[in-house]
């Protein structure tokens, strides 16, 4: 099933950039990074002179040669000490004023009393919220890369929804038979324009995903949890508990929210019910924001009517599960944030935020720990 979805995720995204061609300017850069929440890590009086900085130490588990310098330059006075693993992050940890999360444990938060600022490189935050003792240092600064990952995520839940719409396995099996074959399929293939697409978690992975539902000419509507304005190509944006009202407008649900105990198994059979008869679930933002037994149940009674998972719960998905065998499912293995793309943005966000610690700035990206997001 994954294999033969491979072959399609090229075609998916030269579709993506279709409503664009023509115009032979590229688009300016957005900018990375979000400042809501934003906190100073370390306080540093403004007008300090940058050789009069304080110095500061960071520990991180392993970066590329380029991304090391480009945050060594960005803040001088902020010594990085790179590939370090958690024993050996755990020997450094007294030192510690920056920590990346990958080397984060509960031993290395009480070993390190200088640490203010722990930065991950992924958008979810569900591990360090299992971290004991980080939620409850109010100094600490935690951040994310939110923003960095939406692009390629995006790319990546339409081509799995368009690789299921258009039965594009179907015609993969042909061709690898030789078989110039256009007879009916056994499920009819849906065009995009026209239906109505539901993003739940309008945040910065799923106003991505709007973009690309809105480019394929669907009504987009979507819920978040802040009073934040709609963007322009959003129609209808409802808070967390008009979900279950807004489910049956919806011919596409994308599940775009991070888990947190308020999203933990959110649909459930009550939301399936709610849904339309025959639409199609999305998720790209964690397995066990869905009830999977739930969901199995959906599927084989035909109340929904397929399902794009590159998460799931629980993961990885073992051998013989049901979800395998269902034959409107589309699985990749938690592989969505995967591009040149995301890399760059994840390196752009990084720098820029050791350059404001450095500073003694505001953080981008700062995470709300009592929330999880």
């Amino acid at each position: 099933m994954i294999r033969a979805f491979g072959h399609f995720t090229a075609w998916a995204l030269i579709l993506l950039v279709l409503p664009v061609c023509g115009n032979a300017r590229a688009a300016d850069p957005e900018p990375i990074g979000s400042t809501r929440n934003s906190r100073v890590a370390f306080p540093i009086p403004a007008g300090t002179d940058a050789s009069a900085r304080p110095k500061l130490v960071m520990l991180t588990a392993s970066w590329p040669p380029e991304t090391l310098a480009a945050m060594r330059a960005a803040a001088p006075n902020v010594t990085i000490i790179d590939g370090l693993n958690r024993e050996s992050a755990l020997a450094q940890a007294a030192q510690a004023n920056a920590v990346d999360a990958r080397l984060l444990t509960p031993e290395l938060i009480a070993a390190a009393p200088n640490l203010v600022w722990v930065a991950t490189p992924s958008a979810g935050i569900d591990r360090l919220m299992g971290v004991k003792g980080l939620a409850d240092r109010d100094a600490i600064v935690v951040t994310n890369s939110r923003a960095a990952h939406g692009p390629a995520i995006a790319d990546h839940a339409f081509a799995m929804l368009l690789t299921l719409t258009r039965n594009m396995r179907e015609h993969t099996d042909k061709q690898r038979q030789g078989k110039w074959d256009d007879a009916d399929n056994v499920t009819r293939p849906m065009a995009l324009q026209g239906k109505t697409m539901l993003v739940v978690g309008i945040g910065g992975i799923g106003e991505e995903v709007a973009k690309r539902a809105n480019g394929f000419g669907m009504r987009v509507i979507a819920t978040r949890r802040t009073d934040a304005p709609a963007p322009s190509f959003v129609q209808k944006v409802g808070k967390p508990d008009e979900l279950l009202s807004m489910l049956p407008e919806a011919d596409v649900v994308a599940i775009c929210v991070p888990l947190t105990k308020e999203t933990e198994k959110m649909f459930d059979a009550k939301a399936f019910g709610a849904m339309k008869k025959g639409a199609i679930l999305i998720n790209v933002g964690r397995g066990k924001v869905v009830d999977t037994s739930a969901l199995v149940a959906a599927l084989q009674s035909g109340q929904v009517g397929g399902a794009c998972l590159d998460v799931t719960d629980p993961e990885p998905l073992p051998p013989g599960h049901p979800l395998w065998k269902e034959p409107r499912v589309i699985i990749t293995p938690h592989v969505s944030a995967d591009a040149d793309l995301t890399e760059e943005r994840v390196r752009q966000l990084l720098v820029e935020n050791v350059r404001r610690f450095g500073a003694g700035e505001p953080l981008l990206n700062v995470v709300d720990m009592k929330t999880g997001y």
